[in-house]
């Protein structure tokens, strides 16, 4: 059984409750937006992660709100399993195809956070998700698991496709970047990260 984390937030915008675990498991998502659920569900899955998330949002307003404070949440939960990073490989990175599409996705596990986000999405919204979102997502993420992430979709024609490849490679990366070193000790020649 690996590690696992539940966090519960709340404002006046949005009501969280998440459990993410380090362990392929049971994926139950519902944010009220269908796209990202699924966008969620696949991110679990391809990181390896057991995940419960439920969001309730002021989607009478817009997807805004549930869509970076879940962000929040999970980039919260991201920084919490990998604790003081000792014993982790740090970095991972992913190239993840999705038909006509193919994204990238790099990370350091380093306590410095940083977004570059590089993709040009035509569509204003997938199904009920607005695309425009992505990049508000992967940034709450990014600071709130204090991690360095690069986004790039380096090609693509359909922004379902090129958002599942981002969602995906992100994943991947973060998979690998988790995954046990073998070494003890923090990865970094400061001795702390």
């Amino acid at each position: 059984m690996g590690k696992s984390v539940s966090i519960a937030r709340r404002t006046k915008e949005t009501d969280i409750e998440l459990t993410l675990g380090l362990c392929p498991g049971e994926r139950s998502v519902d944010t009220g937006i269908g796209f990202f659920d699924h966008m969620l569900n696949t991110f679990a899955l391809h990181g390896g992660f057991s995940l419960s998330l439920t969001t309730k949002g002021d989607l009478t307003v817009d997807g805004h709100h549930t869509v970076e404070d879940t962000g929040i949440v999970l980039g919260t939960a991201l920084a919490e399993l990998a604790g003081d990073k000792s014993g982790i490989a740090r970095f991972g990175s992913a190239y993840v195809p999705m038909d006509e599409a193919l994204a990238f996705a790099a990370v350091d596990i380093s306590g410095r956070p940083f977004l570059w986000y590089d993709a040009e999405l035509f569509s204003g919204r997938v199904g009920d998700f607005d695309c425009q979102l992505a990049r508000e997502f992967w940034r709450a993420l990014a600071f709130a698991a204090g991690v360095t992430l690069h986004v790039r979709v380096l090609y693509g024609e359909n922004d379902h496709h090129k958002l599942e490849a981002q969602f995906k490679a992100v994943a991947r990366a973060l998979k690998a970047a988790l995954a046990p070193s073998g070494e003890g000790g923090v990865p970094s020649a400061k001795g702390v990260l």
